[in-house]
């Protein structure tokens, strides 16, 4: 699909809650879900979509809730989430949708019927000639509505609806977000990237540290992750993209226990540049888990081993290729030397 449909790139066609739809993507083929982490099952359903739009030249959009509704609903209020709305964005993108849709989820929304809310989010706002939705699909209050109901509304209101089946993984087991935030709380970041057919990533803006990374001759990008941030503290191989060229690093995410316990922070460390990051928004890419957060006993044996750690990830990244055409096309894989 043309992913230049309507724009010039999906961070242009990012439409906030509260936005009118711009009228490119009325009649669109719509994907319905929360899609934190946009993985391989999120993928299939996004395939399913781009297959219903194809014959007539559709666009394909994505249709979101913001925040997560297990959130709003007080099932899991510190939700780990995988992509934030930018990051989301990007990733469908490099798949070649044209727009994604972030519709409010509140009390307000909760509550509407399953056919209110047909009537008022899809057909008002989004006027979709055709929905697709996962086959475990909820929608309107108590969760009364399911995929079989929505086929039956769409046919009133002119709209097709395709379910898909959960996608399984080579293990067997469904491809979930619940799953891959478990791998990411263990440190398996690899084990993520299968399930996601990419490389999981963080972008945000470099911050002022204490600044101690310079005196220890290792200076560090450091980039404040939400609260929720579920990722396990300890040391990991990265690449950085910044302004469009990447780099290789090493990463440490945690409380800097040997200079005492701190708030937690990505302190990123770019092999082969120089100079001032403070200001610009980074790309952070996590290809390995190297070890645990340590405390040292001393600042001379941190450097130490924060030396292994720079030649552990470099060796690691010196052997990192895209994982999928979709890694590739997200334009953060490490040139190869």
């Amino acid at each position: 699909m043309d992913q230049s449909v309507g724009g010039d790139s999906l961070h242009d066609q990012l439409i906030e809650a509260g936005q009118s739809v711009p009228g490119f993507l009325r009649g669109a083929v719509v994907a319905i879900g929360n899609f934190d982490g946009v993985h391989r099952g999120h993928q299939a359903v996004l395939a399913e979509a781009e297959a219903l739009a194809e014959p007539d030249g559709r666009p394909v959009a994505l249709l979101t809730f913001e925040p997560h509704p297990r959130i709003v609903l007080g099932l899991e209020p510190d939700l780990f989430i995988l992509t934030p709305p930018p990051v989301k964005a990007r990733v469908v993108s490099a798949l070649g949708l044209a727009g994604v849709v972030i519709e409010r989820f509140d009390a307000g929304l909760a509550g509407l019927s399953p056919e209110d809310f047909v009537v008022s989010v899809l057909a008002a706002r989004l006027r979709p000639k055709g929905v697709v939705v996962g086959a475990g699909f909820r929608f309107g209050a108590k969760r009364a509505g399911d995929a079989s109901l929505l086929r039956r509304l769409g046919h009133e209101y002119g709209f097709a609806v395709a379910p898909v089946a959960p996608f399984s993984g080579e293990d067997r087991a469904v491809v979930s977000s619940s799953r891959i935030r478990m791998m990411l709380k263990d440190g398996d970041v690899t084990g993520a990237a299968g399930l996601l057919g990419y490389r999981w990533f963080i972008e945000g803006p470099v911050v002022h540290g204490e600044k101690r990374g310079r005196t220890l001759g290792f200076p560090t990008a450091n980039i404040e992750l939400p609260e929720n941030c579920g990722l396990r503290h300890g040391i990991y191989a990265v690449s950085v993209c910044l302004d469009g060229t990447v780099y290789r690093g090493a990463a440490s995410y945690g409380r800097r226990p040997t200079f005492g316990d701190k708030p937690p922070l990505l302190e990123v460390y770019l092999m082969d540049f120089s100079g001032d990051l403070y200001g610009h928004t980074l790309d952070v890419v996590f290809h390995a888990f190297l070890r645990g957060e340590e405390k040292f006993d001393s600042a001379e044996a941190l450097v130490a081993r924060m030396g292994q750690d720079v030649a552990e990830a470099n060796a690691v990244l010196a052997a990192a290729r895209p994982l999928s055409p979709l890694d590739l096309s997200l334009g953060l894989s490490i040139p190869e030397v």
